[in-house]
């Protein structure tokens, strides 16, 4: 099982889903702590900021980080979950519960899982510059970037409230 949360919510979404697997995509100076009962070696840190054109002095999410996040996910054995998170719940964590739905259901059609996205998180605004760049490595020919266009900007919010993503 897959979930997505803010940073705010991290230690108490991985206790309360006995998550042992976790993936933070937030800006690079951080500090985030390995949650209690997740193994170091099973928590992926990508260090980026959540902008989609590059801008001076921030780090944008590059190809690289993508590809680190398909590799973690899909060494994932998936037999406990894995939680997905940024700083605010919206749009890296989101991005990347998408990705990581697309990444493990090669068959599955893009505007179905974008659609399940928006269902089960209404403020999701997926980072574009993730979503295409995933689009790309997973060969889907810009099915990913098109529905995440399609479901559009999420409702106004802080805070993302943590959720389950199907993943298959």
């Amino acid at each position: 099982m897959l979930y997505v949360c803010s940073l705010s919510r991290l230690n108490e979404t991985v206790s309360k889903v006995g998550a042992t697997h976790v993936v933070t995509l937030i800006n690079t100076e951080m500090d985030v702590p390995t949650p209690d009962g997740v193994d170091p070696e099973r928590h992926l840190f990508l260090g980026f900021n959540d902008i989609v054109t590059p801008i001076d002095g921030l780090t944008p999410p590059a190809e690289a980080h993508v590809e680190r996040l398909l590799g973690f996910v899909k060494a994932w054995d998936r037999s406990s979950p894995l939680v997905v998170h940024c700083w605010a719940g919206i749009s890296r964590s989101t991005a990347g519960a998408y990705v990581t739905a697309c990444a493990l259901n090669p068959q599955a059609d893009e505007r179905d899982l974008a659609q399940e996205l928006r269902r089960r998180a209404p403020s999701a605004t997926p980072n574009g510059r993730l979503v295409a760049m995933a689009d790309k490595l997973l060969s889907r020919d810009g099915r990913m970037i098109d529905a995440i266009r399609e479901i559009g900007r999420g409702a106004t919010a802080f805070e993302g409230t943590p959720f389950e993503m199907p993943i298959s």
